[in-house]
């Protein structure tokens, strides 16, 4: 299921998790018990499979991306997968309209995964989301390996420094970092 995914994303040229970081989102998943899931990109499922993987069967995934396209596969992975309709709520939108709308304090884990230039937009809103004991988990904050070289100024990779120093500074969350595939930043909700 995670290959056919994965080849899904290169036809429609998304990008996707390294297994690295969806081993570590399936054992944070477990490890919380996670019932309540919202991911950030849906993109052709292979975050939310392994997401799904460590959450109980009666867990619920909330997924959120703009392309209908990618839905659509996403949802062909999760039947390939055996993966029961009522396990997923696929929301087709801008992240940024949907999740105001999304309870407070309701989500056990909120990954977030697409549209880096919005990424600290999605964290506020993220820590908004979580219990407290949630996770958020941020991913790609190497930004391929530029956040750390203090010369890469562009951007993104600004962007993405910005938000880990923001999290570290912030004391509604415990945070980390964990060097797996292009980088996993991960905050506690205090």
């Amino acid at each position: 299921m995670l290959l056919r995914a994965r080849e899904r994303a290169s036809e429609l040229g998304c990008s996707v998790i390294q297994p690295g970081v969806g081993a570590v989102l399936q054992t944070l998943a477990a490890a919380l018990r996670a019932r309540s899931v919202v991911e950030i990109g849906t993109g052709t499922g292979v975050a939310s499979l392994w997401l799904l993987r460590g959450m109980p069967s009666d867990g619920v995934l909330t997924t959120i991306d703009v392309e209908v396209e990618h839905q659509r596969a996403a949802k062909d992975a999760f039947a390939e997968a055996g993966i029961k309709p009522t396990r997923t709520r696929t929301i087709p939108g801008r992240a940024s309209d949907v999740l105001p709308r999304l309870t407070d304090g309701a989500y056990d884990l909120v990954l977030v995964g697409a549209d880096k230039l919005s990424y600290p937009e999605y964290v506020e809103q993220a820590l908004r989301l979580l219990r407290p004991g949630g996770v958020l988990a941020v991913d790609g904050a190497l930004s391929h390996d530029r956040v750390a070289d203090p010369t890469k100024r562009d951007e993104v990779t600004t962007i993405v420094r910005e938000v880990g120093r923001s999290l570290r500074a912030d004391d509604r969350v415990l945070p980390a970092f964990l060097p797996s595939g292009d980088g996993l930043l991960l905050g506690v909700r205090r």
